[in-house]
């Protein structure tokens, strides 16, 4: 049980530190520390992610911070898709799962490690500028976004989006919401990660839920990890303003590759022995 507290609490830490990386590393952080498969760690990673991101958006919310109108537009078109990505998750071989995974993990840290190279010198601003090609803009006397039928399709998009994958590996969705809002709206990144947050929360409660009933969650296992993950989640956003958003990308974005070649190291071991 200490186990899976501390490690719960280094996910909730991430989580509260990036708004999306503690999601995609809880995962491989159970499949390595209790020698799970995706399929099993992924309902006990929901659980967590649902509780630490949980308190992060009450923090947001306090503070004012969240969208709560396009977290509940990706959250609802998302919550749906869920259960179709955990259905498929438990018919695809562990191996494939596992390989899709890792490739998954490996992506996002090239990514991650692209845009901070492209801030770095210039080329990317370090927070959403206003841009009339971006279809979902503020309204300057309001501070509300402007809602368009191109912002809602692309909202509800990636809500599709990150249901399914939440659903098949056991992520709230958060590396795949953030950069979608960054992309299309001119949020300020607090705001962004405050609703990402909300969004994950949402998600990742309703796969929770989905796997509890068709029997794939056990509460005596999620329970303590879930713990340590609010734990870590308090502290994280206590010492978030003080913490480098560029270096804690890059650390995310290399511990992300680790743990992508770990595991396809292991599948190709496993393959020749």
């Amino acid at each position: 049980m200490l186990i899976l507290v501390a490690l719960g609490s280094g996910v909730g830490l991430v989580l509260a530190l990036t708004g999306a990386g503690g999601s995609i590393i809880a995962v491989p952080i159970l499949m390595f520390g209790m020698g799970w498969s995706v399929a099993q760690a992924g309902p006990v990673a929901l659980l967590a992610v649902a509780s630490s991101a949980a308190v992060g958006a009450l923090i947001g919310l306090k503070m004012h911070q969240v969208r709560y109108r396009a977290a509940g537009l990706i959250a609802l078109c998302g919550i749906p898709v869920t259960a179709v990505g955990m259905r498929v998750a438990h018919r695809v071989p562990e191996t494939v799962l596992t390989a899709l995974f890792a490739c998954l993990l490996l992506f996002i840290a090239l990514r991650t490690l692209r845009q901070e190279t492209r801030s770095s010198t210039g080329e990317e601003p370090s927070a959403p500028s206003t841009d009339d090609s971006r279809p979902c803009l503020l309204d300057p006397n309001t501070g509300r976004l402007c809602w368009t039928p191109r912002c809602g399709r692309i909202l509800a998009a990636s809500g599709v989006g990150a249901g399914f994958l939440s659903g098949l590996f056991g992520v709230g969705g958060g590396f795949f919401i953030v950069p979608a809002l960054r992309r299309v709206t001119d949020l300020s990144m607090n705001a962004i990660v405050a609703t990402s947050m909300l969004v994950i929360a949402l998600i990742s409660t309703g796969a929770a839920i989905s796997a509890a009933m068709a029997g794939h969650l056990s509460l005596a296992i999620g329970l303590p990890f879930a713990l340590g993950a609010v734990g870590g989640m308090a502290v994280g956003r206590l010492i978030a303003p003080r913490m480098g958003n560029a270096g804690l990308s890059i650390a995310f974005a290399i511990a992300c590759a680790v743990m992508s070649l770990l595991l396809l190291g292991r599948l190709g071991y496993a393959a020749v022995v």
